[in-house]
């Protein structure tokens, strides 16, 4: 049994062939899918929906990520306002700050971070973070976990790291504010050293895993699309540095997934609880 707790099925990349993509993942026994709602920036903010609608094992979130901070409206801000309320979404993002590309202005990326986080917190879902710093440095990190500590900790709902690349260190910061830790893809990767320091040290119960779909394939897959079914390569590297089986990693990863969420796993056809 294996969750992929982030996957941007919306994205072209799947166009063709969306549904047979999906159905290859549950026939690799990934029980759960969660689609990443962030689409192109407004107005598609329902892209996560929209598929998690078609099936009754995979969830939504909404959000603007870091990239389309510049496209923040109002409009935009309402429209989230009332598709938090759809009973497929479970968490608000991914949101939060990427210096590499800075594809908007630094300081935009973190008012429409805390904007977001003002406004899972009124609506009391988790977020999910995306992080990514310039090279060589942790400016990025700092900012993120800064304003995580000072605008969303005291409110006690957390959320989670996800596609997680960056140090002990850092996680350990983000574990004590109660966030969960997610692995994708790159944890196999041979110059992932880091990422691997972390996903050895990460409490087994505080770890997600992740294919961040269709980007990051993992060995030995990379360089082609990646999908919801190469989740279990994450789970194999991280299985072989916790020195436990693949199928371990899923059980305990999928369990940390429903409890943080407070989900039944889905059996089949059956809709799970809320």
């Amino acid at each position: 049994m294996f969750v992929d707790s982030h996957a941007h099925l919306d994205g072209k990349q799947f166009d063709s062939d969306r549904e047979q993509v999906i159905a290859h993942a549950q026939e690799a026994g990934v029980r759960t899918m969660v689609a990443i709602g962030n689409g192109d920036g407004p107005p598609t903010l329902d892209a996560g929906i929209q598929i998690a609608d078609q099936y009754p094992f995979i969830y939504a979130t909404i959000g603007i990520h870091p990239h389309e901070a510049r496209l923040a409206s109002d409009h935009a801000y309402s429209e989230m306002e009332r598709l938090a309320a759809h009973p497929k979404v479970i968490a608000w993002g991914e949101i939060g700050l990427d210096y590499y590309y800075d594809h908007s202005p630094r300081e935009m990326q973190k008012q429409v971070f805390v904007r977001q986080m003002e406004l899972a917190a009124a609506v009391k879902l988790p977020i999910v973070i995306h992080c990514r710093p310039s090279d060589g440095s942790d400016n990025a990190w700092e900012d993120c976990l800064g304003l995580i500590k000072d605008r969303w900790a005291p409110k006690g709902i957390g959320g989670i790291l996800h596609c997680f690349t960056g140090t002990w260190a850092q996680a350990g910061r983000a574990l004590d504010m109660g966030f969960l830790i997610s692995f994708a893809g790159n944890v196999t990767f041979p110059k992932a050293q880091q990422i691997r320091e972390a996903a050895l040290q990460v409490p087994l119960d505080r770890m997600l895993i992740e294919t961040d779909s269709p980007y990051l394939a993992p060995l030995p897959y990379r360089g082609r699309r990646n999908e919801p079914a190469y989740v279990k390569e994450t789970a194999r590297k991280v299985g072989e540095l916790r020195e436990i089986s693949m199928e371990e990693t899923g059980e305990h990863t999928s369990r940390n997934f429903y409890n943080f969420f407070k989900l039944t796993e889905i059996i089949e056809s059956k809709v799970p609880a809320r």
